[in-house]
């Protein structure tokens, strides 16, 4: 029998406090070698159906974690004309087999746990790597108002006081990010530009689906943590090259993939000159200087699709959630 779970009870079974650990785990298991993560395939997708361009990317992520009791994959679509449609940008399943016998035991709706676990990566970067906040909390800086940057700011504000949340997007989807934000009781506010939400920021985290920087890099202050999520491609960028530059260090989910997103290839950095994100997480990191910027990218790893997907799978389990099935 394969347990099948909808959107809604993937949330119900779905703590972001707890995933935070569960995410970070993820990360120092996949920096010591103890996953199995094959290559991601992206390719495009809907050419030939209303024109000649693609109509959006698809994108197959597998990976086991080590002594896990499944296996996960996961079947993602970015379809960038859903803003215009009502429906996600980002839409996901996953799939988890046994591990043990290669039967299929879960099919999930993914979208949620890709948003939540993709703002993990937020949290955690945040709790080793912020500067310390100050007696009122850290002021975070987020360039993009979609479903990411409100799972970034969650899963930022499950592990650090927030004082002061800017939001800024070209769109009036800032305002409905910031009030979405605030309902839930984090000080979130609409800026009008990229400088506004990095001047004096803590933590600046850049969600958007950009080809070009999104912010000025003089608007940076020293000291400051950058977490870049959005850049996935060649042609997505979301960083100036001088953000990299300035860096003490740059941290990555996957140097070898982050290495090749527009990021990076914009840079003079490749993938030798990224220290994987898991190190620090597992070891700790000392700042060589108060004032050092510090700059975490991430695409996304199947490595915390399998791990936030097998603990989704235990919790709904326990709950009697879903719907069972014969294939």
């Amino acid at each position: 029998m394969v347990l099948v779970l909808s959107a809604a009870e993937v949330e119900r079974s779905l703590d972001l406090a707890g995933l935070v650990d569960v995410v970070n785990d993820a990360l120092v298991k996949q920096a010591a070698g103890e996953v199995e993560r094959p290559h991601r395939p992206h390719f495009p997708v809907g050419a030939g159906l209303d024109g000649d361009e693609p109509a959006g990317t698809g994108i197959a992520m597998p990976a086991y974690v080590h002594g896990a009791d499944h296996y996960a994959t996961k079947l993602v679509g970015v379809h960038e004309g859903n803003a215009e449609r009502g429906l996600p940008t980002i839409n996901a399943q996953i799939a988890l087999t046994d591990a043990r016998t290669g039967l299929p035991k879960a099919f999930m709706a993914g979208t949620t746990i890709t948003n939540a676990r993709t703002g993990c990566i937020g949290a955690v970067s945040v709790r080793e790597l912020a500067p310390e906040p100050d007696g009122e909390g850290l002021t975070l800086g987020v360039l993009g108002a979609g479903a990411q940057a409100r799972w970034q700011t969650r899963a930022i504000a499950t592990v650090a006081p927030l004082s002061d949340v800017r939001v800024h997007s070209p769109s009036d989807s800032r305002r409905a990010c910031a009030a979405d934000l605030s309902e839930e009781g984090i000080p979130a506010r609409a800026v009008d530009t990229p400088g506004e939400a990095v001047e004096g920021a803590d933590v600046v985290v850049t969600a958007t689906t950009a080809t070009d920087p999104v912010f000025p890099p003089d608007a940076l202050e020293e000291g400051t943590l950058v977490v870049a999520v959005g850049a996935f491609t060649a042609e997505t960028q979301e960083l100036h090259p001088a953000v990299l530059e300035r860096a003490e260090r740059v941290f990555a989910d996957v140097p070898e993939e982050v290495a090749e997103t527009g990021d990076l290839l914009a840079s003079d950095f490749d993938a030798d000159d990224l220290v994987e994100l898991g190190v620090p997480l597992a070891d700790g990191y000392v700042r060589e200087s108060p004032d050092g910027v510090l700059v975490v990218a991430s695409v996304g790893s199947a490595t915390l699709d399998a791990a936030a997907g097998e603990t989704v799978y235990r919790e709904a389990r326990e709950a009697g959630d879903g719907t069972e099935v014969s294939l």
